[in-house]
């Protein structure tokens, strides 16, 4: 992935529990607090235009502490509704590492990020070479049918590996710390393995017995 501006050192985070961004992903998310309509009017008027996604961690300790790992979209669509809330779309860049967050006087948080550890994020779509999707989407069905669930079968079957793989991380029903760990996943075949094994996890109702890798 070509990139036009340069990855700052400092990024507005946006926490928000349950909500997943990947690398060459997007998001659609509704902005109407005002900390956020602020944070979303300064990203704008930035030339990289980039909004850290990051989760709130619930076992950190007191206070409201981050994970230390999120992902950052570029606002690649926008739109205003009457009464003075944004309609955005956020377009996964990378992923990115919080040092640490700083105290300012802007109405939501910043934190200083470190990029180092996620080359592979602005390198080309990846592909999974050990995905038995016949396998995979066995499974999927059997979690679709169990949670009452519709879909296009055929856009899964024809699905690139990286979009089928990284949306449905996206736009499943898990629990946060779900959703972390298949962010923190290092690369496409690690988010699928995990990926399988929450879906097994949840088609055997969290029994604790042994789930498919």
């Amino acid at each position: 992935m070509a990139l036009n501006f340069d990855l700052p050192a400092i990024l507005p985070v946006f926490p928000l529990t349950g909500a997943l961004l990947l690398p060459r992903s997007r998001l659609p998310l509704h902005i109407f607090e005002p900390r956020y309509l602020a944070m979303l009017d300064d990203a704008l008027k930035t030339p990289e235009r980039l909004i850290g996604m990051i989760q709130p961690c619930v076992d950190c300790g007191p206070g409201e502490r981050l994970h230390q790992i999120g992902c950052a979209g570029r606002v690649t669509q926008f739109s205003e509704t009457e009464d003075g809330r944004y309609m955005i779309t956020l377009s996964g860049i990378s992923r990115f590492r919080v040092v640490d967050e700083l105290d300012g006087f802007t109405p939501y948080r910043r934190c200083r990020v470190s990029w180092d550890d996620f080359a592979r994020d602005l390198g080309p779509d990846e592909k999974d070479t050990a995905f038995d999707r016949p396998k995979f989407l066995d499974a999927l069905c059997r979690f679709f049918t169990k949670q009452g669930l519709e879909t296009d079968w055929d856009t899964l079957e024809n699905a690139d590996d990286e979009l089928l793989i990284n949306s449905l991380s996206m736009l499943l029903d898990l629990a946060p710390e779900d959703k972390q760990a298949l962010l923190e996943a290092p690369c496409l075949s690690t988010r699928r393995e995990t990926l399988i094994t929450l879906i097994e996890y949840a088609l055997r109702g969290g029994d604790g017995e042994e789930i498919m890798q």
